[in-house]
């Protein structure tokens, strides 16, 4: 019997999955699913309970947590990058991470082919098969639900028919949670004016002005280490107690409005507490701390990193090549940031460092310099503005009389 590596998620298109391609392909079907910090371990449980109850051959829980961090999400803190300065690529980072372990999975144990749940409809379908082709490409890819076409409806239909009795009531709104943040998806974001309900936010608002609250986020080349009093052995850990302290605060919810892979424009939801906060806090610490030409190169690169990432291409060799200049950045990246936490917002209340190039002994902004003289900025500015002087004067429109 041919081996089958299923990438499950315990929901309805990959249960519909696990059954056809038993019952209908004639596959054995090992199901795995990658914990990229979105699932508990009561939840684990559940998904395998209902995996082996489908029929699968074998069931497997990949902890891909700090893999994901050290070989993607550390990248993303270091290049403070947002999506069309908006989203921190929480779902497209998770599937490239999550691609990679199951097609390592499906080498390992010498499969036939490899399959999906994703539809014909959305980004996911791209990233999983780009993954695929390059790990694993003598790995036959069989995605089900795209290939037939099929309809919720259908799909319920050949569980019932196959003595499948599991309840798939359709939730109002789509949710995707992981290490980097969770989606949320419903028919608001099918639409181009609407805004998501409070009710859709899987993290109710639970706190009022009066429950502000000061923490101090402590870095270490550029890598969170400590919140408050408390060190932290993996950053990961960190991201999801910082995720536990700000999320009864509602903060870090937007919406992202982008292009996708296929073509169309798409609109997404989310909230990610400990992202936006980490991004923002690490982006002050690098303001005060970095030269200001490794800021706008660390700019630019954020933007070819994160449109990479988003398109389902982060094997591209050229990423580790960033990946190597944003860590060359980060030595001196170091120190604590403070910050306020309040109802759906954040103020960053300043940083201190010993690598902070705010440094009084230089000069105070607008009050006082100490590394110059008067006669030394006229000299400068005559110079600088020369080659526009020059421009200007050639260029100047003669007057007729």
């Amino acid at each position: 019997m041919k081996k089958v590596v299923l990438a499950y998620s315990g929901g309805l298109d990959t249960s519909f999955c696990a059954v056809y391609l038993s019952k209908k392909l004639g596959y054995e079907v090992h199901a795995v699913t990658v914990n990229t910090g979105g699932f508990t371990n009561e939840e684990i449980a559940g998904i395998e309970k209902r995996a082996l109850e489908l029929g699968v051959h074998s069931y497997t829980c990949v902890d891909a947590v700090e893999s994901y961090y050290n070989t993607c999400v550390k990248y993303l803190i270091f290049g403070n990058v947002l999506k069309n300065n908006t989203y921190p690529l929480s779902v497209s980072a998770e599937r490239t991470i999550q691609a990679q372990s199951i097609a390592q999975y499906a080498k390992n144990i010498n499969a036939d082919a490899i399959a999906h749940g994703s539809t014909g409809a959305g980004n996911d379908q791209v990233r999983f098969d780009v993954i695929f082709n390059v790990v694993c490409p003598s790995i036959e890819i069989i995605t089900p639900i795209r290939d037939l076409k099929l309809s919720r409806e259908a799909e319920i239909e050949f569980l019932k028919e196959n003595n499948i009795e599991i309840n798939f009531e359709k939730a109002l709104y789509s949710i995707n949670k992981g290490l980097w943040g969770t989606s949320v998806g419903g028919k608001e974001t099918l639409t181009s004016h609407l805004n998501i309900p409070e009710k859709a936010y899987p993290s109710p608002l639970l706190k009022t002005e009066d429950d502000k609250t000061d923490i101090t986020l402590l870095f270490k080349e550029g890598e969170l280490k400590g919140i408050n009093n408390e060190i932290f052995s993996h950053p990961s850990q960190a991201i999801q107690y910082l995720e536990e302290l700000a999320k009864p605060f509602a903060i870090g919810r937007d919406i992202h409005v982008g292009d996708t892979i296929v073509g169309i424009k798409g609109r997404v939801g989310f909230e990610a507490a400990a992202a936006l906060i980490i991004l923002k806090a690490h982006h002050l610490l690098e303001k005060h701390t970095l030269s200001k030409f490794q800021l706008n190169l660390k700019n630019q690169m954020a933007d070819w990193y994160g449109s990479w990432l988003h398109e389902g291409l982060f094997l591209d060799p050229a990423l580790r090549d960033i990946e190597a200049f944003f860590t060359n950045t980060q030595k001196n990246v170091n120190g604590t940031v403070h910050i306020t936490l309040l109802p759906y917002r954040f103020i960053l209340n300043g940083i201190e460092s010993e690598n902070d190039l705010m440094a009084s002994k230089f000069g105070s902004y607008g009050e006082m310099n100490l590394g110059w003289s008067g006669e030394d900025v006229k000299g400068y500015s005559k110079i600088l503005s020369n080659a526009l002087t020059i421009y200007h004067q050639v260029n100047a429109k003669k007057i007729t009389l």
